[in-house]
């Protein structure tokens, strides 16, 4: 079984994790600085009070004139949800993080280990806390086990057999799946407002009108593919931070502290003497909120030149004078060298280099960025139906 573990509005509950007070009244989060003016997720308090998530600001604000706006804590989220997958890997599970909020693992590896199917959701949901309020689906097929999830309530485990799949799905709300929101609005021009109607159309009719993205829908109204979860690689406990007696906005003093943290990561025990892949850059904001970007490295390097020179230009873009700096080791290279040759490289060590920039694309996409081309009907008319992209194992 296939399970998938939500934690709706995980980015709000996170950024309110220091004000907990706030999370009992009308508050939303913040739309993103130079971004459409939409709020985030909302609290109950203010969905009660007719704020919706998407709703523009002005609207917001017209509906209940006592909202709280939120700002955003990028530190605080990614924080938090290492913590939340750090537990449930604690607790045995294999994960897969599609976003904060949404992970998927797999149950047939630990069923045995806590006494069957529902005792192993059970362990996950008390794994992640009841703070989170989590709520987890189960199914052989991933969208299934996300849309289970999705119309579960907080604490509670749902588990759709094979059987049942299609009559499940069938009622519940387009929204589930990863369309733009003119498309939406395109299919319920059309009378299209669920699943089970989106699944009742002809397959050739929604791929000629939609595209790729219809044929996608349409596959994932009727459950999705079977696709397996490939759990992640833990990320790195190499963390330096800086904090400043006052508030600093000046990018070089910045940049000279930036040096310094990285000075003091690269020389970590911990390290091996690997180079970095993945780092990022944060920073606690005068105020409150919180700032962070992330640089992947085309080569893995422990240069300390090279590295500031990645991170260094990202300080420019601070919105606000910063009280705390921090510097990560997102993610180590496997290798603590590379060996320089005189001749072209050839089979396996050409090989070796080409996964090498695989696992550079997944350090900087993510997992199922890279995938192969599968023929499965090449003498069909529709070009869309001659192949198929398969995630790509390592």
């Amino acid at each position: 079984m296939i399970a998938c573990l939500l934690i709706p509005g995980f980015e709000l509950r996170a950024a309110l994790r220091s004000r907990p007070g706030v999370g009992l009244e009308p508050a939303a989060l913040a739309p993103e600085p130079g971004s459409e003016p939409l709020v985030g997720p909302v609290t109950a308090a203010a969905q009660a009070a007719g704020v919706e998530p998407g709703m523009r600001l002005g609207e917001a604000l017209a509906t209940c004139p006592r909202l709280v706006l939120v700002e955003r804590d990028p530190a605080a989220v990614e924080l938090e949800w290492e913590g939340v997958l750090r537990r449930l890997e604690d607790a045995g599970f294999a994960v897969e993080p599609a976003e904060p909020g949404v992970v998927s693992f797999e149950t047939k590896g630990v069923e045995r280990l806590y006494g069957g199917l529902e005792a192993a959701l059970s362990r996950a949901l008390a794994s992640v806390g009841t703070a989170w309020e989590p709520r987890v689906g189960a199914s052989r097929r991933r969208f299934a086990a996300l849309a289970a999830a999705s119309v579960a309530r907080p604490g509670q485990a749902i588990v759709v057999a094979d059987a049942e799949e299609r009559r499940f799905l069938a009622p519940l709300p387009l929204s589930l799946l990863p369309l733009a929101p003119e498309r939406y609005a395109e299919l319920e021009g059309l009378g299209v407002r669920r699943l089970g109607e989106l699944a009742a159309l002809p397959e050739p009719a929604v791929a000629e009108r939609f595209g790729p993205e219809g044929r996608e829908s349409w596959r994932l109204a009727r459950g999705g593919s079977g696709e397996r979860v490939r759990g992640r690689r833990p990320a790195a406990e190499l963390v330096e931070a800086l904090e400043f007696p006052e508030a600093v906005g000046n990018e070089l003093t910045l940049r000279r502290a930036l040096g310094s943290l990285l000075d003091r990561l690269l020389a970590r025990p911990e390290r091996e003497g690997k180079p970095l892949r993945k780092l990022a850059v944060s920073a606690r904001l005068v105020g409150g909120g919180s700032w962070r970007r992330t640089a992947t490295l085309r080569d893995a390097t422990a240069e300390r030149s090279r590295l500031r020179a990645a991170l260094g230009p990202k300080l420019a873009e601070l919105p606000a004078p910063v009280v705390e700096l921090r510097v990560e080791a997102v993610e180590l290279a496997e290798h603590t060298g590379t060996q320089l040759e005189l001749v072209r490289p050839q089979g396996e060590v050409l090989g070796a280099r080409l996964t090498e920039g695989l696992r550079q694309v997944r350090a900087g996409v993510g997992s199922g960025s890279v995938c192969a081309v599968v023929e499965v009907a090449p003498w069909s008319r529709i070009p869309e139906a001659r192949a198929l992209f398969v995630p790509r194992d390592e």
